[in-house]
């Protein structure tokens, strides 16, 4: 299957469990993988037959810094759900969520989470 990768996507947010997460907010990095039949954009090199990168971002960016989350699997899960609404050719989309700032006992470490969602499963 083909697939569309945006990786890095960096936005600021307020998603955590602890009060001070959604006080101060953080950093959180996605990384998105769309699967989906690249092959009619390919042979005519149409936008119209494609997936555009920019307004999906601006849907992740939607959901990512407009609702709470306490958990970061839920934000992922979220996000998939949204991105599969978003256009009927997307049959599969992976979800990375990191989040850098993550409160953890070391001094170094970054957490992240991963949803694989497809229409209809």
């Amino acid at each position: 299957m083909d697939a569309i990768h945006l990786e890095d996507l960096a936005f600021f947010a307020y998603h955590g469990v602890h009060e001070e997460e959604a006080r101060l907010g953080q950093r959180f990095h996605i990384d998105l993988s769309c699967y989906l039949d690249l092959d009619p954009a390919g042979r005519k090199d149409e936008i119209a037959l494609t997936v555009n990168y920019a307004e999906l971002v601006g849907v992740v960016e939607e959901v990512v810094t407009r609702t709470r989350f306490r958990l970061i699997e839920r934000l992922a899960g979220a996000v998939a759900e949204r991105v599969l609404a978003f256009d009927p050719r997307i049959e599969r989309v992976r979800v990375r969520v990191h989040k850098p700032g993550a409160p953890l006992p070391i001094a170094t470490g970054r957490v992240s989470v991963e949803v694989d969602r497809q229409r209809g499963g």
